[in-house]
């Protein structure tokens, strides 16, 4: 498991504030200390004035880390395709500046997404940025996010002939989310070019860890929509959880984290708080059965509405 760090610098959707940079400290120390050591980010996290906050406090945390598995820290970046990035070049200079804000090398840099759906042009120079970067040693390996098989393939095959693997795939997987593995059929392809999936919102925006329902206060802004969309139709699923939680003395959030895992996947939640980052480290060390992984699974296929989509994921 590693851990997202999407709400670091994020006002719109998850309510930053720079008071909040110590307790994110803390969330940063525990996850190390408890040998959960990669952390993913992007160029593009902070929103408004805090754009790039979340790499500039992870490089920030990373140097004041003091403690067991320090020399264990691995930080992956992903670099946005911004329209105004059209040349390799580019890409090294997003990442050298990524680089800086977070006061190390980039261990793994990948593309944010595929420009397919409307610049589909602007593809093949920005893999070759991310190639130069590997050539170059400055990052230690690549990988891409929000693609589907068809235009992984077709990366797979321009990095072969660069000599450069993929080594991850960014994906939106959870219970609520099972788009890229059953109906993309992403899980046999990456097994096949040996490439592991990251599966990011784990927990749909903190809609499975049981925190909200229609009765109870929901977050305001666009969760707020959404969730009210989806409550009413994944009860099921949420009932399920709940009764497999009580069962095997854990959370909603620690099982649906847990199946991540069970489906071969390796989960990035998110923690904006200290207790957050408890319960996400409480989904390792056991396993579900497989009973109730597939019980899981069903309910969750069968579901008459699930998340919608990143809108930049291909097929």
């Amino acid at each position: 498991m590693g851990c997202g760090t999407w709400a670091w610098g994020n006002q719109f959707l998850w309510d930053y504030t720079p008071d909040m940079d110590e307790e994110l400290q803390r969330v940063f120390n525990l996850m190390v200390s408890q040998g959960v050591t990669w952390f993913d980010t992007g160029d593009s996290y902070g929103t408004g004035k805090f754009s790039g906050r979340s790499e500039s406090l992870l490089g920030q945390f990373a140097t004041q880390y003091r403690g067991e598995h320090q020399e264990e820290i691995a930080i992956a970046t992903k670099l946005a395709v911004y329209p105004w990035r059209l040349t390799p070049q580019s890409m090294v200079k997003a990442c050298e500046k990524s680089a800086q804000r977070l006061q190390k090398p980039v261990d793994l840099v990948q593309l944010h997404w595929p420009p397919t759906k409307y610049f589909p042009w602007q593809e093949k120079p920005l893999l070759e940025g991310l190639a130069r970067l590997y050539h170059q040693g400055k990052v230690r390996a690549i990988g891409l996010s929000n693609y589907g098989p068809d235009n992984l393939l077709k990366a797979h095959q321009f990095f072969q002939g660069q000599g450069v693997k993929i080594s991850t795939l960014q994906v939106q997987y959870s219970l609520l989310s099972t788009y890229a593995i059953s109906d993309l059929g992403l899980k046999d392809l990456c097994k096949e070019l040996d490439i592991k999936i990251i599966a990011y919102s784990p927990l749909t925006l903190g809609l499975l860890t049981g925190k909200y329902s229609l009765d109870d206060p929901l977050p305001k802004g666009s969760r707020r929509f959404l969730f009210k969309r989806l409550l009413p139709s994944i009860q099921p699923l949420l009932d399920r959880l709940n009764a497999i939680a009580l069962k095997n003395g854990k959370t909603m959030a620690q099982v649906s984290i847990n199946w991540c895992i069970c489906q071969g996947t390796i989960p990035i939640p998110g923690a904006k708080n200290f207790q957050q980052a408890q319960e996400n480290i409480g989904a390792l060390g056991w396993r579900l059965t497989n009973k109730e992984v597939q019980e899981l699974e069903k309910i969750a296929l069968n579901l008459d509405r699930k998340m919608i989509q990143n809108i930049f994921q291909t097929t």
